[in-house]
C-alpha cells in the first residue's frame, strides 16, 4: 500500500513476475483490489497490489474501502514510500493508521537505484520508523534482500502445496461494454461489494480475479474493463485496459457476457460476444437491469429472439435475464455455467464418435467433388475446451460449408454438445507406403 504513483504495481509486478498489473505515469492507475501468486524461497504466498491512498480523485472514498479490505485480509504490510519524491502529508497519514497494526509491517523506500541513491532515506528516518528498505521495483535492487525477510514473516505455505493459480477452479471472465454492470454482477454474487462500482463509464481498470466457492465448485471469477469499439478507445490507459479485457477470454472457460436490458441488444455487446466466440469460449448471454424493463407479456421472449437473431453465431449460448440490482435469477447463473462447463471439457470416445458421424453421413450423404464422392474414412476428438474434432477425407477442401455446418448440428445435437462451440475440421488422410 502507498499513496498515488510510489510504484505499487511495479512491485507487483516484480514481485508476481508477470505484467497483470496496469503501470503508468498517471495517479490511481490501479482502483479494485488485485491479487497475483508469488514464491520466494520455496514460500509461495499471495500479492495484493492496492490503489493509491489520497483523497484527491473522484473514486478517493471507495479506493480507501478497497484498501482497507485488502488490510483485513494480509498477514504482512508493504508500506511503499516515494524516494524521489520524498515524504508526502500522506505517508504520514498512513503511518498513523498502520502504527496499532498487529501486523508485521514493512517500510519500503522505493526508486533507490542503487547504492549511491541510499542518502535518500535521511528524510524517511525523521518518521521514527525502522528498518527501512531501499529498494527499486523497476531495477530490482534491494528486492532480494527485502523478499528474505518477507517470506520468513509469513505462515508457511510450499511452493508446491495447494492449487495453482486457476487449479481445479472453472475460470469465469465477466465482460461486456462499459456500465452494463460487470462489476455489480460479481459483487450481488459474492454478497459482498468486492469491486469498485460507479456510473461513471471506465471504472474498472485492471482484469481483477476473485475465488467464489459454490457447493462442491470453485469458480476463478475475472471482472474486466468495459470494451469499446476501437474509434472510442483514446487513452492508451484504456487501450491497455481492453487488450487486458481481450486477455481475459484467453484464459477463462466460460465468458458471462453481460449486457444491458434498458439499452436493448447494441452492435457492441455483438462484437464483444464475437471476441468470446473466436478465443473459443464457452458463453452464456447475460442481460443485466432486467428490473428497469417494462414488464408487458413477452418482453423477455421478443428481446432473447432479437438477440438471436443478431448473434447467430451464438445460437447455442444460454440467455439469462437477471438484475444485478435486486438480486433476481442472479443464482441461476451458476446451473448455466456447471452445464456449459460440463460439455465444455466433454470428450467423446472414437469409437462413439465414428458411430455418430456415420448416422449423420448416412442420413445426408456428402455431395459429389468433380463427380466422385467425398469420402469420410474416421472421425476423432483432438482436443476439448471447446471440444475439437477431426474428420479424415480423400478431399478435405471439396466439403462445403454448408455440409460442415450439416455436420457440426448433428455432432451437438447427438452428442449432447448444444451449448457450447465446437470445432470441426477436415484434413487428408495420409497415404499408406
Amino acid at each position: 500500500m502507498g499513496r498515488p504513483n510510489v510504484g505499487k504495481s511495479t512491485l507487483f509486478n516484480r514481485l508476481t513476475r508477470t505484467q497483470d498489473a496496469l503501470v503508468d505515469d498517471a495517479p490511481h492507475v490501479t482502483r479494485d483490489r488485485h491479487y497475483g501468486h508469488a514464491v520466494w524461497n520455496d514460500v509461495a504466498f499471495t500479492v495484493v497490489d492496492t490503489g493509491g491512498f489520497a483523497d484527491d480523485d473522484e473514486f478517493s472514498k471507495e479506493i480507501r474501502f478497497q484498501i482497507f479490505q485488502a488490510l483485513e485480509e494480509a498477514d504482512a504490510i508493504l508500506l511503499v514510500l516515494d524516494g524521489k519524491a520524498g515524504l508526502s502529508p500522506y505517508d504520514r497519514e498512513l503511518l498513523d493508521l498502520l502504527r496499532g497494526s498487529p501486523k508485521r509491517v514493512f517500510y519500503l523506500v522505493n526508486k533507490i537505484d542503487g547504492p549511491a541513491e541510499e542518502a535518500r532515506l535521511a528524510d524517511f528516518f525523521r518518521l521514527g520508523i525502522e528498518p527501512l528498505y531501499p529498494v527499486s521495483a523497476e531495477h530490482r535492487y534491494g528486492v532480494g534482500d527485502l523478499l528474505d525477510e518477507l517470506v520468513q514473516a509469513l505462515p508457511r505455505t510450499p511452493a508446491d502445496g495447494g492449487e495453482t493459480e486457476a487449479g481445479g477452479m472453472i475460470g469465469l471472465a465477466v465482460v461486456g461494454r462499459p456500465n452494463v454492470g460487470k462489476s455489480s454482477l460479481i459483487n450481488r454474487i459474492l454478497g459482498r461489494p468486492r469491486l469498485l462500482v460507479s456510473p461513471i463509464p471506465g471504472t474498472t481498470r485492471d482484469a481483477i480475479d476473485t475465488v467464489h466457492r459454490r457447493g462442491e465448485s470453485s469458480y476463478l471469477m475475472i471482472d474486466t474493463a468495459g470494451i469499446r469499439r476501437k474509434g472510442k478507445v483514446s487513452l492508451k490507459l484504456e487501450k491497455f485496459s481492453v487488450i487486458k479485457a481481450l486477455r481475459s477470454l484467453e484464459r477463462c472457460d466460460v465468458a458471462l457476457i453481460v449486457m444491458d436490458a434498458g439499452q436493448g441488444v447494441t452492435d457492441q455487446d455483438i462484437t464483444v460476444a464475437g471476441y468470446a466466440f473466436e478465443r473459443g469460449c464457452g458463453c452464456v448471454l447475460v442481460v443485466n437491469k432486467w428490473d428497469l424493463v417494462e414488464k408487458r407479456g413477452g418482453a423477455e421472449r421478443t428481446f432473447i429472439e432479437q438477440l438471436r437473431q443478431q448473434a447467430k453465431f451464438l445460437s447455442f449460448a444460454p440467455v439469462l435475464t437477471v438484475s444485478a440490482l435486486n438480486g433476481r435469477r442472479v443464482s441461476k447463473i451458476f446451473s448455466a455455467v456447471d452445464r456449459v462447463y460440463a460439455q465444455y471439457c466433454r470428450r467423446i470416445a472414437t469409437g462413439e464418435l465414428n458411430r455418430l458421424m456415420e448416422r449423420a453421413l448416412a442420413k445426408t450423404p456428402p455431395p459429389l467433388h468433380r463427380g466422385r464422392p467425398v469420402k469420410f474414412y474416421y472421425s476423432t476428438q483432438v482436443g476439448s475446451k471447446p471440444p475439437t474434432v477431426v474428420c479424415f477425407v480423400n478431399h478435405p477442401e471439396a466439403v462445403h460449408f454448408s455440409y460442415k455446418r450439416y455436420l457440426l448440428n448433428q455432432l451437438r445435437e447427438q452428442a449432447g454438445l448444444d451449448q457450447v462451440p465446437v470445432r470441426l475440421f477436415f484434413r487428408q488422410r495420409e497415404r499408406r507406403e
